[in-house]
C-alpha cells in the first residue's frame, strides 16, 4: 500500500493481540487501512491467516503470530523480534481476552479461574514487560488495553469480570508510571458489541439488536494516534 499523508498510522508499527476475529479482526483491517505496519497475534494460525487475505486485499502487509499468550517466554520473544526488525513499536492493542465459565464465584474450577486471569490480566503484565522499552523507542508509543461494563463487579460473571478490574488498576498504573514520556495508556470499554464472547455471554440475544465490532474502530484509532494525549482514561466506545 502507498503511504499517504492523509492516513493516520502512515508507517506506525502496531501489534493487535486477539487479532484474529471480532473486534481484534476490525481493528487490525482498520489500522491497515490506516497504513499502519500490523504485527498481528492470535490462537489460530489459519485465522489469522484469512485476516491477512482481506490486509493484503487492502494493499497493505501484515507480520502474522500464532502464540498462546499464557507463555511469557513467547511474549518476550515477540518482544526481541519487534526489536530486531523495527526498534521500537508504535501502538499495542492488547485486545486479546477469554469469557470462562459464568457462574457463581464458590462454584468456579480453579483451572478455569487461572486460566481466565493467565488471558485476561497476566498476560497483559507480560506484554507490558516485554514492550515497554519498544514503547519509549516510540516518538508516540500508544498502549490500548480492551475492557468491559463488568469491570466493577457483576454477579455470576466470576473470574471475566475480576480480571477486567484488575486490567483496569493494571492501565492506569501503567499510565501513571510513564505520563512522563511520550507514551500514553488508555482503556476502552467496547460495550455492547456483536462478537462470538458477547454470544456465549448472551446466547438468548439477537446479534442484529447491537452493533458491530466494525463501529467501535474509530475509538482505537483515536487512541493510536500520535496526537493523543489522553492517559489513563476509561473511553467508552
Amino acid at each position: 500500500m502507498a503511504r499517504s499523508s492523509g492516513q493516520a498510522l502512515a508507517g506506525r508499527v502496531a501489534l493487535v493481540t486477539g487479532a484474529s476475529r471480532g473486534i481484534g479482526r476490525e481493528v487490525a483491517l482498520r489500522f491497515a487501512r490506516e497504513g499502519a505496519e500490523l504485527i498481528l497475534v492470535a490462537r489460530s494460525q489459519p485465522a489469522l491467516e484469512e485476516v491477512d487475505d482481506e490486509i493484503r486485499e487492502l494493499g497493505a502487509n501484515a507480520t502474522l503470530v500464532p502464540a498462546d499468550l499464557t507463555d511469557g517466554a513467547v511474549i518476550d520473544r515477540i518482544g526481541a523480534a519487534i526489536y530486531e526488525r523495527w526498534g521500537r513499536l508504535d501502538v499495542l492493542v492488547a485486545n486479546a481476552g477469554v469469557l470462562g465459565a459464568m457462574m457463581p464465584l464458590a462454584h468456579i474450577p480453579p483451572a478455569t479461574w487461572d486460566h481466565v486471569i493467565a488471558v485476561n490480566l497476566t498476560a497483559n503484565w507480560r506484554l507490558i514487560r516485554s514492550l515497554d522499552p519498544l514503547l519509549r523507542a516510540s516518538d508516540a508509543g500508544r498502549v490500548i488495553f480492551v475492557s468491559s461494563g463488568v469491570s466493577a463487579g457483576r454477579a455470576y460473571w466470576g473470574a471475566y469480570a475480576v480480571s477486567k478490574g484488575a486490567l483496569e488498576t493494571l492501565a492506569r498504573t501503567y499510565a501513571a508510571e510513564v505520563r512522563k514520556t511520550p507514551v500514553r495508556v488508555n482503556i476502552i470499554d467496547p460495550g455492547a458489541t456483536r462478537t462470538r464472547m458477547r454470544a456465549e455471554a448472551y446466547p438468548g440475544e439477537n446479534p442484529e439488536t447491537v452493533k458491530p465490532a466494525a463501529a467501535v474502530t474509530d475509538a482505537f484509532l483515536a487512541l493510536a494516534v500520535p496526537g493523543c494525549e489522553l492517559n489513563g482514561e476509561v473511553v467508552t466506545a
